[in-house]
């Protein structure tokens, strides 16, 4: 990103990064160089080793920025932060080719999940998509790469892989801040010629589709509709996934479709409007129902990437093997994360994929009814060619031909599929499952007793490495010649012993050996069940080249686990225990009322179900009153150190204080109780949300009468609400708790915080130029002239909104209330809406009338048009 923000002194830039350290680590320089009002960038919440960089060590990322000059940004994460170099010509698989790499500022980590559009007017102007990631394995010391101008290093990436090395021009003679270095790719396995696909591997979009504007789903969902596709909304939630039958053999026919049977969880992964309020996120749901997103970060934030408003998939998670196979014990071992920061970890050390074999849903449409066939085509024109979302392959017609290319290499399975069938919840004989039967190698710990005419033995028990000892897995009696029994026998024999050699043997029966583990069989077997033992076990050979010591544990078959136990982050990381020991409930807090600090408190008990939607992921500023409001009250952002562990606390970078702040954030009804205890009456928040800290959920005009009548606030409100409806822009209603009213417009994620307040100052002009005599935009008291102050300030990037239904520190403890705009004529009396009154009201509602400003995404870019007219015509009457 190695250019100066467009309209903007190169001077002054490059002086405010060397005042911040540009250069030397952290996020200084990449503050100095941002606006946090005008970008959609993450800002970081850390510098060296804090933040969220330290739960996603040996991080890389490339991505291509399309902005004044295109290039490509190489990203190495060191320390909590990602080292940066601009690549103009991009990274290469050429060991020939010697590509320029200019050192610039360090980046927070969170940047490398970053794809979106930088304003014009902003440093780098222009779209950004994550070209590759993975993960960087140095080979060297990095520090002293860094010192000595030499990092050698392996790429494991999507497009990325094998050796590279960055050496800086100039070697030794140059100083550790020399900016210039080469990119260079070492000849190894990886190494190749030729252009690298220009596709993200998130959204699968190329930088110009970016910048164009989401159209692939308008022209998936016209081929959709022509092919019959039901107009019916699917909800995640509520998807049974379609099973296949058991077949024993193989099978070839016109009609149907082949796929691999893949060794990991199925799992339905969805991009979904959120049910409780604000944008669009992804889930990913395991057979059972059971939500698994946050253990799943790298899926989750491909399917969230996703250029769809709805998208719901059916596929497999899995955890490939350094051969790219699926491996099952590298899956289970990545479900085995406790913490949200473990899955971040894991998912760079481990990362997942997930194969999608079925689209279900597009948009509003259900795609369920259409044959497979077409459903599947559908999907290889919705996914990314590349990255962590994939389209498992097919094949038509030749079961037989694909089954045996599965079985060598050494590949779970197969389904097959009827081209033709829709998609139904539940098992079907459509889909066929046909399992390749797995031989492994056990150490023989004992014999039993033969029976009937048989000679030598009847079974032989079989134990299986698990660390340093062996644990017993079963018997095999199948598949022996007679002269493999006899021979056996004979070298069984002076093996005795008088206990199982093995952990988890069962109790002897008449007839049973136990032998010292010395010989070593192959067997093939179904599936290992879920105790341990082998089903169907079948003897295939006596290994004498290898002894017990050598063998590895066998591997288990998707057949043995649908998903993770459900207890496993429990059990590592038991949630703590959410309680409240609450203090002066007596305290008067309002003495006009008599209304006490346990009076607060049930209000926001009571009033959590339509108040926490506003709350939650969203970064809360208390105003505390201990002793009341006729005591003295402070103003607290950060959250105290002695906060129970349970509350959720967020590390964020605050523009206009210059530096890091740990806010509270109420996530549910605990959290919200807790502050309330602290003395905190009014509730104030960000009008973002965490996980998108630089898209405003909503643009705020507050009304301020400052003595003003209140009928020309709502005279102002009504003129505002009929300026949207001129203009196809919803508009929402609340009263400020105080004198006011505030007018909320949706923005659903779509405009950074200076857009916003553009907008909000187009309507307030709007409204200034309709209704002169009795609004202004004027801020100063006594510029005023009595009317009411329309205020867009509010607007902004940390800037705070009295977040519906917060109690307010005046007489008669009011409430800022949700209003239906049929409420907002001249009987409107804010006062009446109080901590006594508010729940009542609710209840009575039913709705928040409110609510719909959280995920409400009107056409903006329609609605500017519209108004900029609108402003216009008002001119020319007046």
């Amino acid at each position: 990103m190695g250019e100066v923000r467009r309209g903007v002194n190169p001077d002054h830039n490059r002086r405010m990064a060397d005042r911040a350290g540009a250069g030397r680590g952290g996020l200084g320089a990449y503050r100095a160089k941002r606006s946090a009002e005008r970008t959609p960038e993450p800002f970081g919440s850390g510098g060296h080793g804090s933040g969220s960089g330290g739960a996603r060590p040996r991080l890389f990322v490339v991505q291509q920025h399309g902005a004044r000059r295109l290039h490509f940004d190489f990203r190495l994460e060191w320390n909590g932060v990602l080292l940066s170099w601009a690549v103009p010509k991009g990274p290469s698989l050429d060991p020939a080719e010697k590509r320029l790499a200019v050192r610039v500022e360090d980046h927070p980590v969170d940047y490398a999940d970053f794809e979106g559009v930088i304003p014009e007017g902003n440093y780098g102007a222009g779209a950004v998509i994550v070209w590759d990631t993975g993960r960087w394995i140095p080979v060297e010391d990095p520090e002293r790469g860094l010192e000595s101008g030499k990092l050698l290093f392996d790429l494991a990436g999507y497009k990325l892989r094998g050796r590279f090395t960055l050496v800086r021009t100039g070697g030794r003679r140059a100083a550790r801040s020399g900016k210039e270095w080469l990119l260079i790719k070492k000849a190894d396995g990886f190494a190749a010629s030729g252009a690298l696909d220009a596709h993200s591997v998130l959204s699968g979009l190329t930088l110009d589709e970016l910048a164009d504007g989401p159209r692939r789903e308008a022209a998936l969902a016209r081929a959709a509709g022509r092919l019959g596709a039901t107009r019916r909304r699917v909800d995640v939630a509520a998807v049974k996934p379609m099973l296949a039958q058991a077949t024993e053999k193989p099978f070839s026919a016109d009609g149907w479709l082949f796929e691999v049977k893949y060794d990991g969880y199925r799992a339905i992964a969805a991009r979904e409007p959120a049910t409780d309020g604000g944008r669009a996120r992804a889930q990913l749901r395991y057979r059972s129902g059971r939500d698994a997103t946050a253990l799943w970060p790298e899926l989750a934030g491909a399917v969230a990437a996703l250029p769809y408003s709805r998208i719901v998939l059916d596929g497999e998670l899995v955890v490939l093997d350094g051969e790219g196979r699926p491996s099952f014990q590298r899956l289970q071992k990545r479900a085995q994360a406790g913490t949200p920061a473990e899955a971040r970890r894991a998912a760079v050390e481990s990362p997942a994929t997930y194969f999608a074999f079925d689209l279900l849903a597009l948009g509003d449409l259900d795609l369920r009814p259409l044959p497979l066939v077409e459903r599947k085509r559908l999907l290889e024109r919705a996914l990314p060619g590349r990255g962590p979302l994939r389209v498992a392959p097919h094949f038509a017609a030749r079961g037989e031909v694909v089954f045996a290319e599965i079985e060598r290499l050494g590949l779970e399975g197969m389904v097959a599929k009827r081209a033709d069938a829709p998609y139904r919840a539940g098992r079907s004989p459509d889909w066929r499952k046909i399992r390749i039967r797995p031989t492994h190698d056990f150490a023989i710990v004992g014999m039993s007793a033969p029976r009937g005419s048989r000679a030598g033995f009847g079974a032989l028990h079989l134990a299986a490495r698990s660390g340093s000892t062996l644990r017993y897995v079963g018997r095999v009696g199948s598949g022996f010649s007679d002269a493999q029994l006899a021979a056996l026998h004979r070298a069984l024999e002076p093996l005795r012993r008088a206990t199982p050699a093995c952990e988890g043997a069962p109790k002897s029966a008449r007839g049973d050996v136990w032998v010292e583990p010395r010989l070593v069989c192959e067997v093939r077997y179904a599936e290992v069940t879920a105790d341990g033992s082998l089903r169907q076990p079948v003897f295939v050979r006596l290994r004498e080249d290898k002894k017990p010591e050598e063998i590895d544990p066998p591997p288990a078959l998707a057949g043995a686990a649908e998903e993770p136990p459900m207890a496993t982050a429990e059990k590592k990381n038991p949630e703590p225990e959410r309680s409240v020991a609450f203090t002066n409930l007596d305290k008067i807090f309002w003495p006009e009322s008599g209304y006490t600090k346990g009076d607060l408190i049930e209000y926001y008990r009571g009033i959590a179900p339509w108040l926490l939607p506003y709350l939650r992921d969203r970064p809360l500023v208390m105003t505390r009153y201990p002793d009341g409001i006729a005591g003295k009250s402070f103003f607290q952002k950060d959250a105290p150190r002695w906060a129970p562990s349970w509350l959720r606390t967020e590390t964020l970078w605050s523009e206009h204080g210059g530096r890091e702040i740990h806010y509270f954030v109420c996530d549910d009804v605990e959290s919200l109780l807790y502050v309330a205890n602290m003395g905190t009456i009014p509730l104030h928040v960000w009008s973002s949300r965490i996980a998108s800290l630089q898209r405003p959920d909503w643009s705020i005009l507050d009304l301020d009468p400052k003595g003003a009548p209140f009928a020309h606030v709502v005279e102002i409100a009504r003129a505002l609400r009929a300026i949207g409806e001129e203009i196809g822009l919803p508009t929402f209603v609340k009263t400020s708790g105080s004198a006011g009213l505030h007018v909320l417009v949706p923005l659903g994620g779509r405009l950074t915080f200076e857009q916003s307040r553009t907008l909000a100052e187009l309507l307030a002009h709007a409204a200034v130029e309709r209704l002169p005599e009795i609004a202004t935009m004027a801020r100063p008291l006594r510029a005023r002239g009595g009317r009411v102050y329309v205020d867009t300030g509010q607007n902004g990037h940390g800037k705070l909104l009295a977040a519906p239904f917060s109690a307010r520190p005046l007489p008669g403890a009011p409430v800022s209330m949700p209003l239906r705009w049929s409420e907002v004529g001249a009987r409107l009396d804010p006062a009446r809406f109080t901590i006594r009154s508010a729940a009542g009201r609710m209840r009575r509602l039913g709705a928040d009338p409110l609510r719909p400003v959280l995920d409400a995404a009107p056409d903006l870019v329609a609605a500017l048009e519209r108004l900029s007219g609108a402003v216009k015509r008002d001119a020319k009457k007046r």
